[in-house]
């Protein structure tokens, strides 16, 4: 038995999944083999997607693989960071020009750094905003890939100890200090009894070179 992690924006879907990649999944599970869809999305954007495109997937890991689940939304492992630095984090994010930071916990929350950022939804203001008691990742963005290099090398310099940010072109995803997508592929690879050098990975973007 070996696993595929297959990133998924940009990787397996180009504007769709062409019928030549969904033939290859297929062949792959045939014969006893394991496709993952891993992405740095959040979990509830991750089984919507596969609910959507309904392609053969025996896993679904989210926030860059702080978050592995069931293809039916089933959460079998959670990696979590400690939530009472989310605030101190988003502060210090706002600070360094992030408009706006999505939270990925049990109840998933937005918080934006100008009132103008709020549109309908779960949104707060950083003087409203809760304290989760943990959060899997949390995500922001730039106007461009440079700005976005040098905010996350700056939360990498504070939050070393603690966090670990990636960046993926221009927006930045940020998992516990010990986290990325290989990390959530050995996970697991342990769950599902893979030798890890059975793993192979597939990705395309700065966020996809751990693994």
């Amino acid at each position: 038995m070996k696993i595929i992690g297959s990133d998924y924006d940009g990787t397996l879907n180009h504007g769709g999944i062409d019928e030549e990649k969904l033939a290859a999944i297929d062949k792959w599970r045939a014969e006893g083999n394991i496709f993952a869809l891993i992405s740095g999305r959040g979990k509830n954007d991750v089984v919507r997607i596969y609910n959507e495109k309904k392609f053969g997937c025996d896993y679904l890991i989210a926030d860059n693989g702080a978050v592995i689940l069931t293809t039916d939304g089933k959460i079998i492992s959670e990696t979590p960071c400690d939530g009472s630095i989310a605030l101190e984090l988003i502060r210090f994010m706002f600070e360094l020009g992030c408009p706006m930071a999505q939270v990925q916990t049990d109840k998933p929350f937005r918080v934006c750094r100008d009132i103008s950022e709020c549109i309908e939804g779960n949104y707060y203001l950083i003087e409203n905003a809760p304290s989760p008691s943990y959060f899997t990742q949390i995500s922001t963005y730039l106007d461009d890939d440079k700005s976005a290099e040098i905010v996350t090398a700056k939360i990498r310099e504070r939050f070393f100890d603690k966090l670990n940010p990636l960046q993926n072109g221009n927006c930045i995803d940020i998992v516990r200090h010990d986290m990325n997508k290989a990390k959530g592929l050995y996970i697991l690879s342990d769950i599902v009894g893979c030798k890890k050098e059975d793993i192979i990975a597939v990705g395309d973007n700065i966020n996809d070179k751990d693994m």
